[in-house]
């Protein structure tokens, strides 16, 4: 699993426990599934269809430098499946895990639109 983004946690972040409050988590992941959807699909309109279970591990403090690793694990006709792992970056605890992030391809109408992708691909290996 590739680890492409950090964020320090800040004390607009945090909850009344002063640990990372989890829907402030849950936004950044939904948005780096999103820009990774993007990426892999080639098409800026998708959507979250579903999010599997989530299983918080730890709690981030204030000052923790977070990152927020996805990788694709299906590729259906319309949408693509993602997976989730959130770990500390200097200490390497785990944070978070969600097996299933489904992100759904549409179309300009706003439509499930079949994507045809069936594998990870490379931005470096789409470039000529």
């Amino acid at each position: 699993m590739n680890f492409h983004t950090r964020k320090w946690v800040k004390p607009e972040d945090l909850n009344p426990n002063g640990t990372l409050f989890g829907g402030s988590l849950l936004a950044w992941i939904d948005e780096e599934a999103a820009l990774y959807t993007v990426v892999q699909l080639e098409n800026k309109h998708i959507v979250t269809k579903f999010i599997s279970e989530i299983n918080f591990i730890s709690a981030p403090h204030q000052g923790d430098i977070i990152e927020i690793g996805i990788e694709a694990v299906e590729f259906g006709r319309t949408s693509i499946t993602l997976r989730c792992e959130v770990r500390n970056k200097i200490t390497r605890e785990d944070i978070l895990s969600i097996e299933k992030i489904t992100m759904v391809n549409l179309g300009e109408d706003g439509k499930p639109k079949p994507h045809g992708k069936t594998q990870i691909e490379y931005v470096k290996d789409r470039l000529p």
